[in-house]
């Protein structure tokens, strides 16, 4: 019997005899029957803990190790079904059919309501349920969602996966998510959500060989304070690794996963690991941090990964591998029975072996795309739109205002991304408008039809009519005839797309030939990407850029010309590259400039393809609109004054000297099945926008370092710690009504404000509450969110708004002692309507405490330094700990304000590594060298030794003290005695 957390032995021991069934003699009772009652696991008025011993009892070692891949498999001689880890649901079911789209996940949080995306939550939850009946392949109660990372970097490809920049506002959307999918009873679960991705994973280039470097702080007081308030409030129940390494280690087998992350529940976790990570661990993968799978494998175990997520359905090489690591030792049975508890656990709370399948076993498939989860998906894409700008009172728009056109690339189209589910109708921009005015209106997508004519030859490339079109050729049809036109669309950073006039679907190249066959761009290495490079000479070479052509394996070359008697075109190297003249058919400019002249309006809709700009495996170069959508724009508004933008992507974005020249700006998401009439809902003013900003929108991509920096305050990233004028600040949203704040006033339990409606409109405020420390030890964030609340307000009303803040949200984490700290002193206490249009404030003083010096007399940490050049945070060993790692020559940390004492004279520091010398150093890198020890290097960076150093008299009181490192060496720990 194994003990499990809060369930004492004797309680434990009495429950196992009940549920069995015990005889006069004090024998367990014989029961023949996997399904019946006697059978502890499948009685429901026992714990969950009772529970799972007693299915674990009755399971053999191979049928346990079945149950660590993700596709577990039926156990017939206990009834069990299969059971599968991973559903996609990150704004509605995806992957399963038609279902509800909701606006993507970074939309969702833009509406800064926590009760609503509670509510999507429950109406995902219900749908996943919904397919219960018919258990679809790929179908599963355990989803994958919420996306948790913070949005450090706009440019991050899955920044529309994601909720915001700030920790506390991912955490409290992230936690309403949850719950309304878990349906808020831990004990009774609706659907087991997974937050994904445990940790640091903010990056696509390189993803699985780049380290986040993670300082103490930035670890503490930003990433996991996304992860740790939902698990907390039982809203998930696990998370998923990542792929990267942390500190040096891949997160697969990061030991936080038991060590933090199961700590913050009472409750079993189930965690995963991400599609074929653990594949990636060993010495045929891109991490090779071990030599076989069964090694990696075992340590995956141990580090608190409860199942794997690879090698698609085929569990073989995972069961192999882990029956292999026990055979060997590496790991004993009692491992492969805690992490099948863990997952058991799971599948006890969902109701599987409850009668009827529990609470929500009752849940059918009517429940999928029901009119009132239509009716939510509708409001939730309103209320996340963002007004950016509104000079004049351009909007809302008039409803007498009919004589309306809707052009841009994205008027009359909807996209969907990576992990959307199917739409089961779409309402474009222009179909929304049009519904809205009850009358047809003008539009044009604004994109030039060209033909492309061979320059030596006078061939025209063309395509099939049918609609499976045909391999693209060239051929002597003229460009006039629609099988040589083709309609581009410019996705910026010199990516296009070509959608075939003779059928209306795009170009796509299906590993044999080019053929115009797709709805819109899609697969996993969008192969429906182009560039025309225009030469010297005028002429253009059509170059395929799909994404497996960045693929390390990719060899072909990767420009378009004729290769066959019949002219079907192929890939062939750039010398042998046709050259192309480019015909103008139609002025996509010209088009749409006509469609709004004379109009009351010219609605624009612009943006981004979710599959091609910046996705999963796929960062973005820039955060600009492609450069023909912008001249689109300033075509239109020179002919028609009154114009209105619609901004519809997934980050934020670059706008330039565009957002100067509009009077009117919205930006939302790829907003799902209702976007139109959701747009169309806010632009008439039959909702007023409400929607804020979850992210800084920086002037240019120069505000910002690298995309592997992950070092928020060392760099200035986001709006905590960014000194620079953003474009649009974090928690910006403009309405059309105006608010008055009145005198913030400190109540118990956090702070109150009154808030007015002035304006002449009902409308929401979304109310912004912030704190600053005035004066640390340590450098801390210029604001920092801590409290929020989305307010409803009739014109002339004034409410009462109530923001909880405890002295204990003003902890930072302090690395001298390795604690959460509230400091003595002045804290700012800020409340507005962003994070700089601050409307009332007051201080607040704190008795706290005061962080000591430093007493390097203990062993120190290299890890908890104070500042640093030079230095990467890697690996300790390969099963836990962190160390400093040099890149160069004189590289450095800093450990401030350390108390000498009297006097120091001896170093002692843990070292590996290269052979080279520490320099210990007072006030700077190159301030008084006071001691040198000396390595001979242990060849390995996990074999550590121990050097000393003399110290001269210099080294005593207070002093900033500096270890200077040789290129190559690795610092665990070290003490000054």
């Amino acid at each position: 019997m194994r003990l499990r957390r809060g369930v004492p032995a004797l309680a434990l021991g009495l429950t196992l005899v009940a549920g069995l069934g015990v005889t006069a003699t004090g024998t367990a009772a014989a029961d023949d029957s996997a399904a019946g009652p006697a059978y502890a696991f499948r009685n429901p008025t026992l714990s969950v803990d009772r529970r799972v011993d007693d299915l674990l009892d009755r399971l053999t070692l191979d049928e346990k190790i079945s149950l660590l891949h993700q596709w577990q498999p039926a156990i017939p001689r206990l009834g069990i079904q299969s059971f599968k880890t991973g559903t996609e649901a990150l704004h509605g079911v995806a992957w399963l059919g038609e279902t509800t789209v909701f606006p993507q996940a970074v939309g969702l949080a833009s509406t800064w309501d926590p009760a609503l995306m509670r509510q999507v939550g429950s109406a995902v939850g219900d749908e996943a349920r919904g397919f219960q009946q018919e258990r679809p392949t790929g179908w599963g109660l355990n989803l994958w969602a919420p996306v948790v990372n913070p949005l450090r970097d706009p440019r991050w490809g899955r920044n529309e996966e994601g909720y915001s920049e700030d920790p506390h506002l991912t955490s409290a959307m992230a936690t309403a998510y949850g719950t309304g999918l878990t349906g808020g009873d831990p004990d009774h679960l609706k659907t087991a959500p997974t937050l994904k991705h445990f940790l640091g994973n903010n990056n696509e280039v390189d993803r699985t060989t780049t380290s986040s470097d993670l300082r103490p702080r930035v670890l503490k007081e930003y990433e996991e304070q996304a992860f740790k308030p939902a698990i907390e409030a039982n809203a998930a129940t696990g998370v998923m690794s990542s792929y990267n390494l942390v500190n040096g280690r891949p997160a697969t087998v990061n030991p936080a996963l038991d060590d933090d992350v199961r700590t913050w529940s009472s409750y079993d976790l189930l965690n995963v690991t991400d599609a074929y990570a653990p594949n990636n661990l060993i010495g045929t993968g891109s991490q090779k941090y071990y030599d076989t799978l069964a090694e990696g494998n075992a340590a995956a175990l141990k580090a608190g990964i409860d199942s794997f997520t690879t090698d698609d359905s085929n569990s073989a090489p995972t069961t192999t591998a882990v029956k292999s690591a026990v055979t060997a030792g590496q790991l004993k049975e009692s491992d492969v029975d805690r992490a099948v508890g863990h997952i058991l656990s799971v599948r006890v709370r969902l109701g599987e072996f409850d009668p009827g399948g529990g609470k929500y076993g009752s849940i059918d498939k009517s429940v999928v795309n029901s009119p009132a989860h239509q009716k939510l998906a509708r409001q939730a894409a309103a209320d996340a739109a963002v007004l950016l700008k509104n000079s004049g009172g351009t909007l809302p728009l008039k409803s007498s205002a009919k004589n309306v056109a809707v052009v841009g690339p994205l008027a009359d189209t909807l996209y969907t991304d990576w992990y959307s589910g199917t739409l089961p109708y779409a309402v474009t921009p222009k179909e929304g408008i049009a519904a809205k005015l009850g009358t047809s209106v003008t539009s044009s997508e604004g994109v030039d039809r060209i033909a492309l004519k061979n320059a030596e030859t006078g061939a025209y490339v063309t395509a099939g009519s049918d609609a499976d079109g045909e391999a693209l050729k060239e051929s002597a049809s003229g460009g006039a005839e629609t099988q040589a036109q083709f309609d581009v669309f410019d996705w910026g950073a010199g990516i296009v797309t070509l959608r075939s006039a003779a059928n209306g679907k795009y170009v796509g190249y299906n590993w044999s030939n080019f053929v115009n066959d797709q709805v819109q761009p899609n697969g996993w290495f969008v192969q429906q990407q182009f560039a025309l490079e225009e030469q010297t000479d005028g002429t253009y070479l059509l170059r395929y850029a799909g994404y497996e052509t960045r693929e390390p394996w990719w060899s072909n070359p990767v420009y378009l010309g004729p290769t066959g008697d019949d002219g079907t075109l192929g890939l062939v190297t750039k010398e042998e590259a046709a050259h192309y003249t480019k015909d103008v058919v139609r002025s996509g400019a010209e088009e749409a400039v006509a469609a709004v002249k004379g109009k009351d309006t010219a609605v624009v809709v612009v943006g981004s393809m979710p599959a091609i700009n910046g996705r999963e495996n796929d960062d973005r170069e820039d955060m600009s609109l492609a450069p023909s959508q912008e001249a689109l724009v300033k075509a239109v508004r020179a002919a028609n004054p009154k114009t209105v933008v619609v901004v519809e992507n997934s980050y934020p974005t670059t706008l330039g000297a565009l957002q100067k020249e509009v009077p009117a700006l919205l930006w939302t998401t790829h907003a799902g099945q209702e976007t139109g009439n959701a747009l169309a809902d806010v632009l008439f003013g039959d909702v007023n926008p409400a929607g804020r900003l979850t992210q800084t929108w920086y002037e240019s991509e120069a505000d910002l370092p690298s995309i592997l920096e992950y070092d928020n305050i060392k760099h200035d990233r986001t709006y905590q710690y960014f000194k620079g004028d953003p474009l649009y600040e974090f928690g910006y949203g403009l309405s059309y009504s105006s608010f008055r704040y009145g005198e913030l006033r400190r109540v118990d339990g956090g702070y109150e404000v009154p808030v007015t409606n002035t304006g002449r409109r009902a409308g929401d405020e979304v109310v912004q509450l912030y704190t600053h420390q005035r004066v640390s030890r340590d450098k801390q964030p210029l604001k920092q969110l801590e409290a929020f609340q989305r307010v409803s307000l009739k014109p002339g009303q004034t409410k009462t708004v109530k923001l909880k803040l405890r002295e204990k949200d003003l902890a930072h984490w302090d690395v001298t002692r390795s604690k959460w700290v509230v400091e003595s002193g002045t804290y700012d206490v800020l409340v507005g309507a962003s994070s700089e249009d601050i409307r009332s404030r007051t201080s607040l003083k704190v008795r706290g405490e005061t962080i000591p010096a430093r007493d390097l007399s203990r062993v120190t940490r290299a890890e908890n330094f104070d500042d640093y050049e030079g230095v990467r945070l890697v690996d300790e060993s390969k099963a836990r700990g962190t160390a400093v790692g040099a890149s160069g020559d004189g590289a450095w940390v800093k450990f401030a304000d350390s108390q000498l004492g009297s006097g120091t004279s001896k170093f002692s520091a843990r070292v590996a590594g290269a052979a080279g010398k520490v320099e210990i150093r007072l006030g700077s890198p190159t301030g008084t060298l006071v001691g040198t020890a000396t390595a001979s290097g242990t060849g390995s960076p996990y074999t550590y030794e121990t050097v000393d150093a003399s110290l001269s008299s210099a080294a005593k009181d207070r002093q900033d003290v500096y270890l200077v490192l040789g290129d190559g060496m690795r610092l665990s720990a070290f003490s000054l005695r």
